[in-house]
């Protein structure tokens, strides 16, 4: 098994993946509603229209995750982005591979506060919600529809995450 080394999370450092969802990476800041409400405009690109998919909004619940995490599979949606927004303030854990002639490549590993979400962008390689400390909620927007949008993969060989 391979050990896995968890990095923080930046918009730099998340690029290939897609985005980070956070006030800082708005294209546009602006006033509305009177001047009582600052909008974060565009933080993320939201793709599912492919295949004549339609946007989802759900609410998934993870169960939390100790180390040593094990990784094994990575899972992929290459007919729409899928965007995960923490609903509580707690941090948790992220990984992603670059997919490499159909296969995903060497994982990485993030750690993301919990005022913080991603983006990951259609056919990114990830392993599924990896909540920590306590049960978490995340608003969670991908693509609805007809099509096969789920892609799962064991690796060859297993990576831990041991400490974050």
């Amino acid at each position: 098994m391979k050990g896995l080394v968890v990095e923080p999370l930046t918009i730099d450092a998340f690029r290939p993946f897609g985005d980070v969802i956070e006030p800082d990476h708005a294209a546009e800041i602006k006033l509305i509603n009177g001047g009582t409400t600052t909008r974060f405009h565009d933080v993320a690109t939201v793709d599912v229209e492919s295949g004549g998919g339609r946007p989802l909004i759900s609410i998934f619940r993870g169960k939390p995750f100790a180390p040593p995490i094990g990784i094994a599979m990575l899972e992929r949606h290459p007919l729409g982005s899928q965007a995960f927004v923490p609903l509580s303030d707690r941090p948790y854990l992220v990984v992603v591979a670059p997919d490499e002639a159909g296969r995903p490549g060497t994982p990485r590993a993030f750690l993301v506060d919990g005022r913080r979400g991603v983006n990951y962008a259609a056919g990114t390689w990830h392993h599924p919600l990896l909540a920590l400390d306590a049960v978490s909620d995340f608003l969670v927007v991908d693509r609805g529809g007809e099509g096969e949008n789920l892609e799962e993969i064991d690796l060859p060989e297993r990576w831990a995450i041991d400490a974050f």
